[in-house]
């Protein structure tokens, strides 16, 4: 397991690359997922828009103005937090960046840099608008289509995913969060999918609706990227060792075909540096990451990243052959309700208490995904008729 891309370099390749320390694996098949998802979506938003089934919608904009006020003070911003954190990394002592994701939740960095970098930003703004002022500015009414909308649907996955998988998860970890509610919120471990699933989702319902896009052609061009991009964010989650793993596991009843890692493994060097200390682990090496776990468990992340980007296969393949708008979306719910719900059996996970039964958050919402696109796939076909 590599719990950032420095320790994935040197021991593949025997390169020291210090700037990678800050590179965390799972962030980076994070963004890797989103990349994917993008660029899918955008594929299949041009096919669906050069086949008439979306049109664009126009806006006015205005052509020559120099740059606002509002838009120095927020590239100020930018450029502050970028060099009060992320340049800080390389000027501020070991001891404050020895872990860069507790840093960049803390309160430390370098003001100087923020205020130096800040301006810059706010300079670049200023002399980019001011190459395009025009003695009068121009009004021009622009048409713009869903392909073009990529990025802002990309931005809006990203920060309403995040911020729903970590309110999620604070359900599932409620008595962590009631003993330190800022350090549990602000924290960059525990994360739940299904939770940045639906926030997401809703954040881009209203998005649509706002910018007239068709719903259930956008559900569908969505679905594949969506698959994907989970499959690739579990892969994260498998190189970085993250917890998401399974139960304890036996080699005893390992199908002949299979090696063993797949069956049974141990995440040597993980990144939540559990639980037992690895014999013979070089220090100099591994740094503080010389833990893996006492007793082999389920790799369930590779389980999900094999499976999901398989499923992606077969939603690509009929992307063009459901013809029913809204259906790809439906069976995209049922496969990922069926996905999550088999794996749960073989998952480690906090149990809810629902009228005596004991199901986990993942079951629950995996169920009703299942139920949801099964309902939404015989609604549509019955509509359609």
């Amino acid at each position: 397991m590599y719990p950032n891309l420095y320790y994935a370099f040197k021991d593949l390749f025997g390169l020291e690359v210090p700037f990678l320390r800050f590179v965390n694996t799972f962030g980076f098949f994070v963004a890797l997922a989103f990349l994917s998802a993008a660029w899918v979506l955008s594929r299949e938003l041009a096919r669906k828009s050069k086949g008439g089934l979306f049109v664009p919608t126009e806006t006015e904009i205005v052509i020559g103005e120099p740059a606002s006020w509002v838009e120095l003070l927020s590239n100020f911003g930018l450029g502050f937090l970028f060099g009060f954190k992320l340049l800080a990394l390389f000027f501020l002592p070991d001891e404050l960046t020895a872990d860069p994701q507790a840093f960049l939740f803390s309160r430390e960095g370098n003001p100087l840099l923020g205020i130096v970098v800040g301006f810059l930003f706010a300079y670049l703004k200023w002399r980019e608008k001011n190459q395009r002022k025009l003695d009068k500015p121009e009004r021009r009414t622009i048409r713009i289509w869903p392909q073009d909308r990529v990025g802002e649907i990309t931005m809006l996955a990203l920060i309403f995913g995040l911020l729903g998988a970590k309110i999620f998860s604070i359900f599932e970890e409620w008595e962590s969060f009631t003993q330190d509610p800022l350090g549990t919120f602000f924290s960059p471990a525990g994360l739940t999918m299904y939770g940045g699933l639906i926030c997401a989702a809703l954040a881009i319902w209203f998005y649509a609706k706002k910018n007239q896009i068709s719903f259930h052609h956008l559900n569908d061009a969505t679905a594949p990227g969506l698959m994907l991009a989970y499959g690739v964010g579990r892969l994260g989650c498998h190189f970085a060792g993250d917890g998401d793993w399974g139960i304890p596991s036996d080699l005893a009843n390992k199908p002949s075909f299979l090696p063993d890692w797949m069956w049974a493994y141990h995440y040597p060097h993980n990144v939540l540096k559990m639980d037992t200390p690895i014999n013979g682990c070089e220090v100099d090496k591994w740094g503080d990451y010389c833990y893996q776990l006492g007793q082999a468990a389920y790799p369930t992340p590779l389980y999900e990243a094999i499976t999901c980007i398989l499923l992606f296969g077969v939603l690509w393949l009929l992307r063009k052959k459901i013809r029913v708008p809204g259906r790809i979306f439906a069976l995209y719910l049922i496969f990922n309700g069926l996905e999550r719900f088999f794996v749960e059996k073989i998952r480690v996970n906090n149990r809810l208490d629902l009228f005596g039964f004991h199901p986990t958050q993942a079951e629950v919402i995996s169920t009703s995904l299942f139920l949801s696109g099964a309902l939404l796939w015989f609604w549509l076909g019955r509509r359609k008729q």
